[in-house]
Formats: C-alpha cells, sequence, structure tokens
C-alpha cells in the first residue's frame, strides 16, 4: 500500500523524472577501451597489435615484474632495461608515475 501512494505523489520538484537513452552499442569506445596502435618500440614489449590502454598497461607491468625491474629498496621506481630504456626516452630509472606518460606517447589511436 505504501509502495501504491508513492507512485501517485508528485515528486518534490514538481517535474516528472527523466528517462536516459541507453548506449546503442554494449561496449564502450572511447577512453581507456579505445584501441591503440603501439609504436616499434613499445610492440617490442606488449606486441604489433592493436589494444586497448588497459592492455597495454598490463603487458608493460608484466614485463616489468618478469625482468625483475622494480627497484627493490624503493618499488614505485622502474630501473630500465635496454627495450624499456626505449620506451622510457633514454632514461634508466622512471616512477611508476611517470610510466604511463612515456607510454602513452607511445601509443597512436587506431580510426574506426
Amino acid at each position: 500500500m505504501k509502495n501504491a501512494m508513492a507512485a501517485s505523489k508528485p515528486s518534490k520538484t514538481g517535474r516528472a523524472p527523466v528517462k536516459r537513452q541507453q548506449s546503442s552499442s554494449k561496449t564502450a569506445g572511447g577512453g581507456l577501451a579505445k584501441e591503440a596502435q603501439p609504436s616499434p618500440q613499445l610492440a617490442s614489449i606488449v606486441g604489433s597489435k592493436p589494444m586497448p590502454r588497459t592492455e597495454v598497461t598490463k603487458k608493460v607491468w608484466a614485463y616489468i615484474k618478469s625482468h625483475n625491474l622494480q627497484d627493490p629498496q624503493n618499488r614505485r621506481m622502474i630501473k630500465a632495461d635496454d627495450r624499456l630504456k626505449e620506451v622510457l626516452g633514454g632514461k634508466r630509472q622512471v616512477s611508476m608515475f611517470e610510466l604511463t606518460k612515456f607510454v602513452s606517447q607511445h601509443l597512436k589511436e587506431t580510426k574506426d
């Protein structure tokens, strides 16, 4: 009975609720989910096929961990080997926060 009374009662603002349209596609196509083409330098680490930025990040971190490139004393710092140094602009060491900036420079958005 309580729900029936609430349904007939006008809202506090006096306006009808706004219905939002659903997106026509089921998958997001922009932002982090949009596929990007890695540069040849980055492709040596993550592969050459276009992939979303999130997947690139996962593969870069998998490479860093599998090659033991985190500084043992300060795990926020990444030590670059020869392949990673090409992506990091020649730097020997960067913080994990700078890593994203350098990786982004090696991604080119693909056109649909």
